[in-house]
Formats: C-alpha cells, structure tokens, sequence
C-alpha cells in the first residue's frame, strides 16, 4: 500500500516561493507518475504538474513559468517548487499517485488511485 505525506505549505506573502514535499512510503518514488493537484476554495480540484516514471515533466500552462516538479529518487520524494507566488495560488496542494503510464492521462484527477492528506499554501497580497 503507497502512502504519500506532502509537507512544506505555508503563509506567504505575494511575490514569495515555497517548496511543497511529498514523501512517498510503500513503493518507490519512480513506481508511479506522480501529480500535484490544487483545490482552492469552492473551486475544483485542478492539475498542476506530474513527473512520468522516467522523469519526463508535464506541468499545467497556468504555471509552468512558475512551478517546478522534481523528484530525489534516493529520498522517495517529490517535490514542487512554487516561485513568484500570487494570492490565487492559494489552496490545499495534494499529491497523488497514478499507475497509467500516458502523459495524456496526467492531467485527470480520476487516473489517480492513491492521494496524500493536503498541504494548505495561503498567498497574502
């Protein structure tokens, strides 16, 4: 069974970074494509980025020019690197794990089987 635990959220203001973990525990961190998801308040839950197994990067357009997806293989973590922050990043930031191996799956919320508790990032103006 796969456990993901994001940490790194935050208050911060406009303008600020923040790096988000998420710690990957069960299998390793290259079993699976793994996701960033966003839901903000009263709004859908909405892809940010996902790394594929072997690495490749697939970031949403409405953040690709601010947000970096990595991982660290040998610490079982993924992480997202969030720069130039605004005050409509602010949500609770999820992790999540997918078996499907098509980056054109990425981006659906319902390709992924395996989901972290949510990390809150606020963004102050």
């Amino acid at each position: 069974q796969v456990q993901l635990v994001e940490s790194g959220g935050g208050l911060v203001q406009a303008g600020g970074s923040l790096r988000l973990s998420c710690a990957v525990s069960g299998r390793t961190v290259d079993s699976y494509a793994m996701g960033w998801f966003r839901q903000g308040p009263g709004k859908e839950r909405e892809f940010v980025a996902a790394i594929s197994r072997t690495g490749g990067i697939y970031p949403a357009d409405s953040v690709k020019a601010r947000f970096t997806i990595s991982r660290d293989i040998t610490k079982n973590t993924v992480f997202l690197q969030m720069d130039s922050l605004q005050p409509e990043d602010t949500a609770v930031y999820y992790c999540a794990a997918t078996t499907y191996t098509s980056s054109g799956a990425y981006q659906s919320k319902y390709n992924y089987a395996y989901w972290g508790q949510g990390t809150q990032v606020t963004v102050s103006s």
